[in-house]
């Protein structure tokens, strides 16, 4: 009885035997004549502009409702932890809804970090970034135009480095919360957690949606919390006040260095794809 028990749960850690998928092609020209580029494309673009719609309108409700020349109450509207759930939430929705057509990254970050672990090509990746870039645009065009009066008052949902910080602070903590949030996408979407546990559900929107819930907690006091590149350049084009372009360059390069920390830590040091590569080497010598 013992030796078929024995027998039955090598079969079943056989059936869950995992193999990493080859990785993406380094620059993917073939990938240019396939529709379902272009489809990924258009949902990236879409979803990032309802992302940006209705979080920036979350933001600039909530500085009115808390504008002291209008409502003394200092605890009116949604508060930090409303505009959190706004923005975990619609990364949760869209990126359950886009998951299965483009991935959804919605964020140039995630994209890079991506690309970085070869999960996607370069063509790819840079399509992305464009589709989301435009979107943010869009989305926030949305807001403008619908609440040009409030949006222009309330300073459009531009991310800018709050008073009495420094500009390594900022950087540090945009590099931080994105490392979190990449970190998280990689952990959330590992094909072989899926292999090994796959006796527990998960949903994979739903830690990507945490995760950018309690760093805007926690980096909103600081910089507004970008995190995101798409959503920062969004309201700095369509604000386009001196202001949102002083510190910019942190909403760029911090989600890029903690990407790319993270690409680095999830694919080398956890799943130590370096180690496997050399030593798949050295048996075939």
């Amino acid at each position: 009885m013992a030796k078929e028990d024995e027998e039955i749960g090598k079969t079943e850690m056989t059936a869950k035997d995992y193999h990493d998928p080859p990785p993406a092609a380094l620059i993917g020209i073939n990938e240019l004549g396939k529709w379902s580029l272009y489809r990924a494309v258009i949902a990236e673009f879409i979803a990032t502009l309802l992302f940006l719609y209705v979080t920036i309108l979350t933001v600039i409700g909530y500085k009115a409702q808390t504008d002291p020349t209008k409502n003394p109450d200092v605890c009116a509207g949604v508060g930090i932890l409303g505009i959190a759930w706004s923005f975990g939430g619609m990364i949760f929705v869209l990126v359950y809804c886009t998951a299965g057509i483009s991935g959804g990254h919605l964020n140039p970050a995630v994209t890079f970090g991506l690309f970085l672990a070869r999960k996607v090509s370069l063509i790819r990746a840079v399509m992305y970034m464009i589709a989301q870039c435009l979107g943010a645009i869009c989305g926030v065009g949305l807001v403008k135009a619908f609440q040009t009066s409030y949006f222009n008052k309330y300073g459009g949902g531009a991310n800018e480095l709050a008073d009495g910080y420094s500009k390594g602070v900022g950087l540090a903590a945009e590099i931080i919360g994105t490392f979190v949030l990449v970190y998280t996408v990689f952990s959330a979407t590992d094909p072989k957690r899926n292999a090994r546990d796959s006796h527990v559900p998960v949903l994979a929107p739903l830690p990507i949606g945490f995760a950018v819930f309690v760093v805007i907690l926690a980096t909103v006091p600081i910089t507004g919390t970008g995190i995101n590149p798409a959503r920062s350049f969004g309201a700095a084009v369509i604000y386009n006040q001196q202001k949102a372009w002083d510190d910019h360059w942190m909403f760029w390069v911090g989600p890029f260095l903690g990407a790319a920390i993270a690409a680095f830590y999830h694919q080398y040091i956890l799943r130590a794809s370096f180690i496997k590569a050399l030593g798949s080497f050295r048996s075939n010598v």
